[in-house]
């Protein structure tokens, strides 16, 4: 059961990852991403980065989008490093993404090749700023993570990058929880129950 405390008092664990595309029935993970937030701070000491090896070529299309070449993940660690890196990074505490189906998609299939559950509750930014800017969107579309950061004056971190995209998110996240708060206590179980049920 997710938390129901005071989201100021609880840890998160923001995650990005970066994929050969966006089927995770035939694309793989080829870096990873992830920072702590406590406290309601971004805790960048604690975060964590890794390139990860992959069975096939990586594609052009994704390479211009991450810049990561096939030639740059030779020797990489193999998959089942980075769910290990990140099992123990999340623990029992929830997951924050943006546009949070593909990470979960991919954590899912990455724990299950692992011989591991990947049970965490995950907040969504993407379906948070889009309450918080009301934002009309056509159904399937999302709020871009530099758009919504943008639109929030806030800084984007190397984009396309996970652990940028990751520091991005965390920042994104921090503020968007402080604009719901609107004064009153907010709980991170209804930080999740905003975050899966868009307006």
């Amino acid at each position: 059961m997710p938390a129901d405390v005071d989201w100021r008092t609880d840890t998160f664990v923001v995650i990005d990852l970066e994929t050969t595309g966006l089927d995770p029935r035939h694309d793989h993970i080829v870096s990873y991403g992830a920072v702590p937030v406590r406290d309601g701070r971004v805790r960048t000491s604690e975060s964590v980065y890794g390139l990860v090896n992959v069975p096939h070529d990586v594609p052009g299309t994704s390479v211009k989008f991450h810049g990561i070449r096939t030639q740059d993940l030779e020797g990489a660690p193999p998959l089942q490093d980075c769910v290990a890196t990140l099992d123990e990074l999340i623990g029992d505490h929830p997951v924050v993404a943006h546009c949070a189906w593909v990470e979960r998609s991919f954590l899912r299939k990455a724990f299950r090749q692992s011989y591991l559950p990947f049970t965490s509750s995950i907040v969504d930014t993407a379906v948070l700023a889009q309450r918080v800017l009301d934002v009309e969107l056509e159904r399937g579309q999302s709020i871009s993570l530099e758009y919504a950061t943008t639109a929030l004056g806030l800084p984007v971190h190397s984009p396309h990058h996970a652990l940028g995209d990751a520091v991005t998110t965390a920042s994104l996240f921090i503020a968007l929880a402080s604009r719901l708060e609107r004064g009153h206590t907010l709980t991170t179980a209804t930080l999740l129950e905003m975050s899966s049920t868009p307006t």
